[in-house]
């Protein structure tokens, strides 16, 4: 359990340089090739009767549709479609990269769960507010999107930042928590299971489940996080909010 992460340092002045996890850099690209993979097959070839793969991307299309028109009006928020699909395909697969084994090499994690990484899934959060801060001065204007911070009270601005903030903190660290709270629980489940023959077997069971348990979790948090960004962005680019 007790397994560090393989780190490269860029070393750009003799005072500063920057520190990349090769792990987590190496399981994001996995998990953009995989999402890549999924939707250049699942749109190969296209019929009016869809099948296989097919069938599946247009659920998900109809799916984070039904999303958005339940935060806002269609006409606003299909610009935002995309967005979506690519936010809960990305996460869901990041989330379950990590869940059937974990690969580590002379005592660094190579194979994990990207979005077990705090880096990762603040970043993540942190992108959809700017996002949502961008389309909101792009949709309602300069003026009249900064006067939102100041409505109804003038007082408000110093809550409407405490809310930014944290609407951003939450939105990273909930992904966060429970994915990395749930590889934690399978490697303590995989050190009982290697202790002995006894260890093997009274793993078995709770070892099955908690995968299970997890996938479930990862697909939540994967809808949990594209529903919020929806939330937020209605928010900021509605004319009724």
């Amino acid at each position: 359990m007790n397994h560090t992460a393989p780190e490269f340092t860029w070393q750009i002045t003799d005072s500063f340089g920057l520190t990349f996890n090769l792990s987590t850099v190496m399981m994001l690209i996995i998990s953009a090739a995989v999402v890549f993979l999924i939707a250049v097959i699942g749109t190969r070839k296209l019929a009016l009767k869809p099948t296989g793969m097919q069938n599946f991307m247009e659920w998900i299309m109809d799916f984070v549709k039904g999303i958005i028109q339940s935060n806002m009006d269609w006409k606003t928020g299909g610009r935002f479609h995309v967005l979506g699909i690519t936010l809960i395909m990305f996460i869901a697969v990041s989330n379950l990269l990590g869940l059937p084994f974990a690969i580590a090499i002379d005592g660094e994690l190579w194979w994990k769960s990207p979005t077990a990484d705090p880096t990762v899934t603040m970043t993540l959060a942190a992108m959809i507010l700017v996002l949502t801060h961008y389309y909101g001065i792009k949709l309602r204007g300069t003026s009249h999107y900064t006067g939102t911070f100041f409505s109804p009270m003038k007082f408000m601005f110093p809550l409407k930042l405490i809310e930014e903030f944290a609407n951003t903190l939450t939105l990273g660290l909930r992904l966060y928590g429970n994915i990395y709270a749930g590889e934690v629980l399978l490697g303590l489940i995989a050190t009982l299971g290697a202790s002995s023959v006894l260890g093997f077997v009274g793993a078995i069971v709770p070892g099955m489940a908690w995968q299970g348990f997890s996938i479930f979790i990862g697909f939540i948090q994967a809808f949990i996080f594209t529903m919020l960004t929806m939330v937020y962005m209605s928010h900021k680019v509605s004319e009724d909010h």
